[in-house]
């Protein structure tokens, strides 16, 4: 990086996410972008000054992507083939985007099929958007280094443009 340059953190508004090469909508959130690792305490005979902390399994808690109902039913759909025993997993990716709506870091997730859909809570006296969820389990999240890819433009977008037809928007 060249002496003076700046680099802000990312803002967490702008993101898309896509699903087997299809744009799934408008999201107003994304949760359980999360991995952890399970470990073991092992305290070894005679060794009293530290104890050994052995790494078990990886565990990926379920993504949970919430939107504004519309009479975009694909979510409702899919959940429902799975509710009826036609388990169909299907692999995506999130992208986060800049502020010119370029994607700068993507998580892909693999094998994914719907556990849970939840409905908008109805209320008269309300005048709030109706929102719906779908909790995604999935069998691991991966997210390319970015050491190893060009982030001018052309870069990441180009990338990702090979990889999955995404074009994005040039400025």
């Amino acid at each position: 990086m060249p002496l003076g340059a700046r680099t802000d953190p990312y803002q967490v508004f702008n993101f898309l996410v896509e699903i087997e090469g299809i744009i799934a909508g408008g999201f107003s959130e994304i949760g359980g972008l999360q991995v952890e690792t399970e470990y073991m305490d092992y305290r070894e005979g005679g060794q009293n000054d530290f104890v050994h902390r052995l790494a078990g399994p990886t565990k990926y808690p379920p993504l949970v992507l919430k939107r504004g109902l519309t009479q975009i039913d694909s979510l409702w759909v899919w959940h429902q083939e799975i509710a009826n025993g036609r388990i169909t997993r299907k692999n995506g990716t999130i992208y986060m985007l800049d502020k010119q709506g370029i994607p700068v870091m993507w998580w892909d997730f693999r094998e994914a099929y719907p556990v849970r859909w939840t409905g908008p809570e109805l209320r008269a006296s309300s005048n709030e958007v109706a929102f719906e969820s779908i909790e995604l389990a999935h069998r691991g999240l991966h997210r390319p280094s970015l050491n190893n890819i060009s982030i001018s433009i052309g870069g990441i977008g180009d990338e990702i443009g090979a990889r999955s037809g995404f074009a994005p928007r040039r400025i």
